[in-house]
């Protein structure tokens, strides 16, 4: 058995005070106009007798011809169901003053009979749209209801598609990494037992500290500075490599590891062994702006060179689209000698 959720019972309780309200507004002028009790359940027993009808409709159509019918296509049934429902309810209304007149002998005029039928038809129309108003209304909730699940199923979506574009960057930075500090072990032992605590310290704060949504700007500077200073263990004398950071307030938050594939690319591809390489990395905060611009010297990878496949900007951009949508710029440019790109983001 379905049980009632709070917000039903409101929505139960709504639409009851408002049928309330509607039998009690005359009852009420009654009293005030008289100031006699007498005349005032004399008028509740009329207009009880004029609205129970239309109420009885809206609920049955509101939560069970709407529901069990309307709305699964039984047009059919729907209608037969309100037309008996209408008649059993109506039945006095409808028959006895004609039933009346006959076993009486009463002559009634042509007028009479005239405003008999235009009475009785207004209120049939006053039933129809009773129900034609119960299935609105439940039509509007429905449908309002199917959009909130339909947003909540997207946000849920975002969120899924967001952990999966973060796990692919920290398996794609640890795996890079890892080959660094392995050529590393066979020339400088020393150097490769330093970068393995520095990778740990990396680690910790890419598995313990990056669950948030939003990170502190400092932890985000100091983890890129430290995976810079990792990257420039690989490096000869022939690269040139500079950072910049100039943070105005370290507490400002901002997506976790969203620049950390692009450093990673232009180690990738900015770096020969046997030519001069520069890279220039730098992070400014401008306000509520921030801007990351990187620029390294460009060496195509080989078509049988697979590391650089373009993954790691590709999840970049599509973090930037889900969590920064409309609010940032990407730049990216490339001649023959530098590879450019820029990330202005309004936080």
């Amino acid at each position: 058995m379905k049980q009632i959720t709070k917000k039903e019972l409101w929505l139960l309780l709504m639409q009851l005070a408002v049928w309330a309200l509607v039998l009690a507004a005359p009852v009420l002028a009654a009293f005030i106009g008289t100031r006699r009790w007498t005349t005032s359940v004399t008028t509740f027993f009329m207009v009880w007798g004029i609205l129970r009808s239309p109420i009885v409709l809206y609920f049955a159509n509101f939560y069970l011809l709407g529901p069990f019918l309307f709305f699964k296509r039984r047009f059919g049934l729907f209608v037969l169901a309100n037309v008996a429902l209408t008649a059993l309810l109506n039945y006095s209304f409808f028959l006895i003053p004609a039933n009346t007149a006959a076993e009486q002998d009463i002559d009634i005029p042509a007028d009479a009979w005239i405003g008999l039928f235009a009475g009785m038809f207004s209120y049939l129309l006053l039933n129809i749209a009773v129900i034609a108003t119960a299935i609105g209304i439940r039509h509007f909730l429905k449908i309002r209801t199917i959009r909130q699940q339909l947003k909540e199923a997207e946000q849920r979506s975002t969120e899924a598609e967001l952990a999966w574009l973060k796990n692919q960057i920290n398996p794609h930075f640890l795996f890079n990494t890892l080959n660094n500090i392995s050529s590393l072990t066979q020339i400088e032992p020393d150097k490769a037992q330093d970068a393995i605590a520095q990778l740990s310290d990396l680690l910790r704060y890419a598995m313990y500290e990056t669950n948030k949504e939003r990170v502190a700007l400092s932890g985000e500077v100091e983890f890129m500075g430290n995976y810079v200073e990792l990257m420039k263990l690989r490096c000869n004398e022939q690269t040139d490599v500079g950072c910049q950071f100039s943070v105005a307030n370290p507490q400002t938050e901002v997506a976790p590891l969203l620049f950390i594939s692009l450093i990673e690319n232009a180690f990738k591809h900015g770096v020969s062994s046997s030519r001069p390489s520069t890279i220039s990395i730098s992070l400014t905060q401008d306000d509520d702006t921030l801007t990351f611009a990187c620029d390294n010297t460009n060496y195509p990878k080989s078509d049988a060179d697979r590391s650089g496949s373009g993954i790691g900007l590709e999840n970049t951009r599509r973090r930037l689209e889900l969590l920064y949508h409309g609010r940032y710029t990407w730049e990216q440019t490339q001649d023959e000698l530098m590879y450019h790109i820029k990330i202005t983001l309004k936080l």
